[in-house]
Parts: structure tokens; C-alpha cells; sequence
């Protein structure tokens, strides 16, 4: 009998002794059986998606693959590559007709098939590709990002290594020239990781690179990168202590050669500091791969990182510094002092909430800076780095996919990622509000005019006449606020094609104008006082379709803005006429009826009670509420100059001719930023106007002509 002896163990099982023979049929429903099964395995598989997809051929790079893959040879008769262009842009060298397409929300990145690169000579091949290259493209082609197909493909990413070029930039160029799609480097996506200079030749492609300066860099173009750790041994990561913890140490510099300039600045950092928790590390004197303290103590490299509040940062032989990563990776915060220095993907991360970046002249002030820190504030920014890295930074393929959708936002503006997308993290991300989506408002749904009135009927049936030829118009609603008078009966009201209702409030507030009322139907609110009557009906109707493009805001009218006192160090309140401005006036302006539910309900505490009690700035705690929720100014429309108060206009008793008028508006816009924590408005100079509505042009070319009139 033969020995089974060397046999894999599923051979050897039927190699020795007597083997059952079964009838033919018995085999053939086997291996039906078999492949049933195994086709309702994979459906099912598919169906609850764990069945992923096979790596690609092309990226299964094993010595055998790598060695029999076509080789080609650059000779000098080869055309050299072009040099960069400094000045390229998203407009002037991306080729976006290759990016476009219907509902497309990606764009497609192509990655070349590998292949080997070699000179004239017998040992001038290129090295095969790294594992951090390998890392990225293996990580685009298992993305939605990637394309078979070069010709529908957006972006196109060599197989060539670019982060190193350990052998010779002069190949790796020429390589990348003779890619049979290059075209002087178009829609061409180059990572560098490590420090590179700028652009000199790589034409018009997209270079990703680290350390970069903003004097190369192209904004809006290049993708500046995190220069790649230097050290090769890991943090012991269980050890980290959380974000909420103190740390040992206040301000914490670990890194080796640096300029006799800084260390200098960075002693007397220290020596300043009587607490002790400002630790200044360099290379030990008699061992050079370790670093020592002032007192020639060792520390390790790691534990002290993870030991600190704040890590010092600055520049050495490149600008970028490689210990970024290492701080964010053990939570330590990033001071960073590199003038010039373009943080890492700082188009969508707001790096004011991971860490500081201060002057290299401003260093010996960094202790001040940090003591105006609450413990809340760093602990925040501790846990930000922390998942920043996590989230960016912590693999070459997340590095690759992070510069993919920066790419992808800048081409596919409608699909891009929000900031708060970008910046917080899951258990940070509130459910925001509806006004996000859609942009635009349903055109046919129209508005609501919602009217405060008291006792004033002639100006209300002025305005309710008005209002109602708003072709938008679909109801008006009038908010009684007397209780000691009766409503006028039905017949005394007029006469309008549109509903109108009457709703009687219990108490004679300010406050009631903002209440989310059921017969509200529409997503629009017109706040209208019982007073203005200057309106025409184009500017209504031209308010209310420049809201449609802004439903998020307050859009309306009479502006007024906001101004710091540098005598009182306050606030205070202001309606001269000058091209900024905070705040419109809800006497006469849109809003999203959302607004009224966050007015209810969600006002700090204390600020609807003042207003209700003084009577007074209910429209100002509306424009906070707006401002303070989305960060945005809200919209002036058309030069309405009415609403301006001269002293001839106002000396019948209007209440802005009233010097204590603009004393009670300022207290009130200083209570309520001691209730909202801050000043949330934000100042704009911008007006919206409609095209053509001052040039002489005939009336009929025009469809708001009864705008802006005196």
C-alpha cells in the first residue's frame, strides 16, 4: 500500500484503506444539493450585504505578481514631464467636464494598473510599491469612489510611488509622463506624503502633499497632507488617560534637532514657568536615540506624550511636524508654532477646536495663552484630537479616501459634506434643524402674513388691503392682542380674495406674534406691526421670493445692526445708516415658521419673560435666536429708506426719536447675551435687490417695478 505519509491532512483521510464506492446517481444529486446550497448561501449574502467583494487582481501584489508585471523601459529619447503651473486652480487646470453626469455624487477615480519602471541601464528599476502607497490604493479601489474605466473616470491615480521616491525623482517623473493618460498631468491626483516642496513638475495634477508652505500651495487645488510619523514603535494605547483626566504635565516639547533659536525660546518657556509642568526634552548627551530633560533624566518618548496637556510643535528640517500625528494620536493637544505651515486637510477641519497655532515669535507667550483656557475648553479640544485622528488620520488609506472627498466637495458642491459633518463627532452631532433641506422653498405654497395689531384698525385694514394683492399671499392672520376690546365684526373688516383669520390671545404680550399658531400652513411667516403701511406689493412679493432662496434666515426690511462701546465695554444698539448690519426687524420680514416653535420653546431661560415684561425687543431676541442656531446674518431687501427716522419724521413721538428708545434696545441686546452665553449676531453688508430695478429700462422688461421707492 502506498504510504500517505506527506499528504495534506484532506488527502491523507481517503488515502489509506478501503474506499466505498457509491452508485453514480448518488454523486450526481450530491453536487446538485451542493451547488443549491451554495447559491442560496451567496443570495442570502448578498441580500443582508456581507458578501464583499473580491481584491481586486491587480491590487493582490505578491512577489510572483510583482515581478511579472510589465516592465517599461524610459529612455532619454522620452519626452521630459512639464513644469507645474503655480498659479492652477479648480477652473483653469481640473478638466470638470470629465467629473459631471446625472445624479452623480461621487466622482470616479481611476487607479492605473501596476507596472514596473525602469532606465537605460541594468539597476535603475523603481522599487516596488510601498506599503503605504499599496495601503492607499488599495483603499480607493475598494471605495465608491473607484472605476474600472479610465474614460468616465474624474480623477486618475498613478500605480507609480510617489511618496518616497527612494531611488530617483528624475524616473518617478518620467514614469508618471509616460502614463498613457497624462496629458501634462491633467485630473491627475499625486500624493507625497512625505516633505515636499510644491509642483515643480508634475504639470497640472492635483498634487496631495505634506508639508506644505502657503507660499506653493495652491488653495482650493492641493490637499496638504500630515508629514508621516518617524517613529516606529507604538504608543501603548490602553495607557492613554481620558480627555476628562489631568495630565502630569501643562506644556510638554519632545522633539529632537531643533534650532538653536527655538530650544532657546522653549528654556526660558520652562524656567518661567514656577509650577514645573512645562517639561523641555532633547537628545541625551551620551545616547542620542533617547531624550533627556535639563537635569539629564531619560524619559520616554511616548509616556510623556501621553502625559501632557499640550504638545509644542515646530518647525525642523521640514516644515511640517512629524509629531502632529503623535500628539493627536495620544489626545494631546497641538500647539503648533510653524509660520506658514498649511495644517493637514484644513479646507474642511476647523483645527481652532483640535489645537493652537501661534507665531514662532509669539512662543514665549504660550503659557498666557494656555491660562485663559478653561479646564472645559481643554478637555474639549483633547477629545476632538483624539477623534480627528481616528477619523482622518490614523491609516494611509483613510488619509487617501479624506483627500478623495475634499476633491469630491469642491466638484460636486451639492453633494458635500456639511461642517458639522466634517468637525463632530457622532455623539456631538445634533439633529439640527428642517431648514437644511431643501435649499430652495416650494414655489406654489406661498406665505402666511401674520399681524400684531392692538387698537390701530385703520393702518391694519391698510396693510390687510395691501398684503392680500401679494400674489403669494395665501392667508392672513391677525394675532388680537387687546383683551379689553372686542374685535371689529365681520362686516367691518375687508374685503380680500385670500382667508383672513382673527385669533384672540390671553394676555397681552409681545410674545404672541411668535407663537407657532396650527393655522399657520405654510413653511413662510410675514411678521407685519400693525403700523407699516409703506410697503408696496412688489416689495412683498420680492421679499418673499428672496426668502425662498434663503429659508434659513430672517429676510425683510427695516435693518439696524449691533456695536461694541469701547468706553462701556458694552454692547449696544444702533439704526444709523451704514453698510453693516445685524439684525432685521420682524415688523416687516420672513421667516421660516420653525423659527416660532424655537421661540416657544427653546429660548434660554429668562429672555422671553423680559420680554414679555418690558414690552419691549421681542424682535431682537428673534434675530439672536436665528443667529445664534445657524451663524448667519440675516437678508436686507431693496433700499426701503422709509424706515429710517430723520428728525423732521420723528418729532410727532416716534419711539426712534426717543433717545431712551436706543438706551432700552442696548440693555436689552446686553441681557440677552449674558442669557445666550455670547454675541451670537452676525454682521453682513449685503442687500438684495432686483435685477435691473434702477436702470432705465421700460417698465415692462422689469418685474419689480415698485421697488425701493420713497
Amino acid at each position: 500500500m502506498a504510504s500517505s505519509r506527506g499528504l495534506p491532512t484532506w488527502q491523507r483521510s481517503c488515502a489509506g484503506g478501503r474506499r466505498q464506492r457509491w452508485p453514480a446517481r448518488h454523486y450526481f444529486a450530491l453536487a446538485a444539493l451542493t451547488l443549491i446550497a451554495l447559491a442560496v448561501l451567496e443570495l442570502a449574502l448578498l441580500v443582508r450585504g456581507l458578501l464583499q467583494p473580491a481584491t481586486p487582481a491587480a491590487l493582490q501584489l505578491t512577489a510572483d505578481t510583482l515581478s511579472a508585471a510589465p516592465l517599461v523601459r524610459l529612455t532619454a529619447s522620452d519626452p521630459p514631464p512639464a513644469a507645474g503651473q503655480a498659479n492652477c486652480s479648480h477652473f483653469t487646470c481640473l478638466n470638470v467636464y470629465r467629473c459631471g453626469g446625472p445624479h452623480r455624487r461621487r466622482v470616479a477615480v481611476y487607479v492605473y494598473p501596476y507596472a514596473r519602471y525602469a532606465g537605460e541601464t541594468r539597476h535603475s528599476e523603481l522599487a516596488p510599491l510601498s506599503r503605504e502607497y499599496y495601503d492607499m490604493l488599495r483603499a480607493v479601489r475598494e471605495s465608491e469612489f473607484f472605476t474600472e474605466d479610465p474614460e468616465e473616470a474624474c480623477l486618475l491615480l498613478p500605480a507609480v510611488d510617489t511618496l518616497s521616491n527612494r531611488i530617483s525623482e528624475e524616473m518617478t517623473v518620467r514614469a508618471l509622463a509616460s502614463l498613457p493618460h497624462w496629458n501634462d498631468g491633467e485630473n491627475h491626483l499625486v500624493f507625497s506624503v512625505w516633505p515636499a516642496s510644491g509642483q515643480e513638475r508634475l504639470g497640472r495634477a492635483l498634487l496631495a502633499g505634506a508639508g506644505l508652505s502657503s507660499l506653493v500651495h495652491r488653495h482650493k487645488y492641493d490637499v496638504s497632507l500630515p508629514t508621516p510619523s518617524e517613529r516606529e514603535d507604538e504608543p501603548d494605547d490602553t495607557h492613554t488617560p481620558a480627555p476628562e483626566r489631568p495630565r502630569r504635565y501643562l506644556l510638554v516639547s519632545a522633539q529632537p534637532d531643533l534650532h538653536v533659536e527655538y530650544r532657546r525660546s522653549l528654556r526660558s518657556l520652562a524656567a518661567a514657568d514656577v509650577s514645573g509642568r512645562t517639561l523641555v526634552l532633547e537628545r541625551c548627551a551620551e545616547d542620542t536615540d533617547q531624550l533627556c530633560d535639563a537635569e539629564g533624566r531619560q524619559h520616554d518618548y511616548w509616556e510623556t506624550m501621553q502625559s501632557a496637556e499640550f504638545c509644542i510643535l515646530l518647525r525642523r528640517a521640514q516644515l511640517g511636524p512629524p509629531e502632529l500625528l503623535d500628539a493627536l494620536r495620544v489626545g494631546c493637544v497641538p500647539v503648533v508654532a510653524a509660520d506658514l505651515y498649511v495644517l493637514p486637510f484644513s479646507e474642511v477641519i476647523d483645527w481652532t477646536r483640535v489645537g493652537l497655532h501661534v507665531y514662532e515669535q509669539d512662543l514665549t507667550e504660550l503659557a498666557g495663552i494656555i491660562k485663559e483656557m478653561s479646564p472645559q475648553r481643554r478637555s474639549e479640544m483633547r477629545a476632538q484630537a483624539r477623534w480627528v485622528y481616528e477619523q482622518y488620520f490614523s491609516t494611509f488609506g483613510q488619509m487617501a479616501l479624506t483627500t478623495l472627498q475634499i476633491v469630491n466637495d469642491r466638484i460636486l458642491a451639492h453633494a458635500a459634506r456639511s461642517y458639522e459633518q466634517w468637525n463632530d463627532p457622532p455623539h456631538m452631532v445634533s439633529p439640527g434643524y428642517p431648514l437644511t433641506v431643501p435649499y430652495t422653498s416650494p414655489r406654489m405654497q406661498g406665505f402666511t402674513a401674520v399681524i400684531l395689531t392692538y387698537d390701530r384698525l385703520d393702518s391694519l385694514y391698510q396693510i390687510i388691503e395691501k398684503v392680500a394683492l401679494a400674489p403669494s399671499l395665501t392667508k392672513v392672520l391677525v394675532v388680537w392682542n387687546n383683551q379689553k376690546k372686542e374685535p371689529p365684526p365681520a362686516s367691518l373688516w375687508p374685503t380680500i380674495t385670500k382667508p383672513l383669520k382673527v385669533i384672540r390671545t390671553a394676555a397681552n404680550r409681545l410674545s404672541n406674534r411668535f407663537y407657532p399658531y396650527a393655522e399657520i400652513e405654510t413653511e413662510c411667516v410675514l411678521a407685519l406691526d400693525d403700523d407699516i403701511t409703506m410697503l408696496t406689493v412688489d416689495e412683498l412679493e420680492f421679499g418673499y421670493q428672496v426668502w425662498r432662496e434663503y429659508p434659513d434666515r430672517i429676510v425683510g426690511f427695516p435693518s439696524r445692526n449691533h456695536v461694541w462701546n469701547n468706553v462701556t465695554g458694552r454692547w449696544g444698539y444702533d439704526s444709523e445708516w451704514t453698510s453693516e448690519l445685524s439684525m432685521v426687524l420682524t415688523g416687516a420680514a420672513f421667516y421660516h415658521k420653525y423659527w416660532n416653535y424655537r421661540y416657544t420653546s427653546s429660548l434660554p431661560a429668562g429672555v422671553k419673560d423680559w420680554v414679555d415684561d418690558n414690552m419691549n425687543c421681542e424682535d431682537i431676541a428673534m434675530n439672536f435666536l436665528v443667529a445664534n442656531i445657524t451663524g448667519k446674518a440675516p437678508i436686507k431687501v431693496a433700499a426701503r429708506k422709509k424706515f429710517k427716522c430723520t428728525s423732521a419724521d420723528c418729532s410727532g413721538g416716534d419711539l426712534s426719536a426717543n433717545q431712551s428708545h436706543f438706551i432700552e434696545r442696548s440693555v436689552c441686546i446686553q441681557q440677552f447675551v449674558s442669557a445666550f452665553g455670547g454675541m451670537p449676531l452676525r454682521s453682513a453688508q449685503f442687500r438684495a435687490d432686483p435685477v435691473l430695478y434702477r436702470d432705465d429700462f421700460p417698465a415692462k422688461l422689469k418685474r419689480y417695478n415698485d421697488v425701493g421707492s420713497l
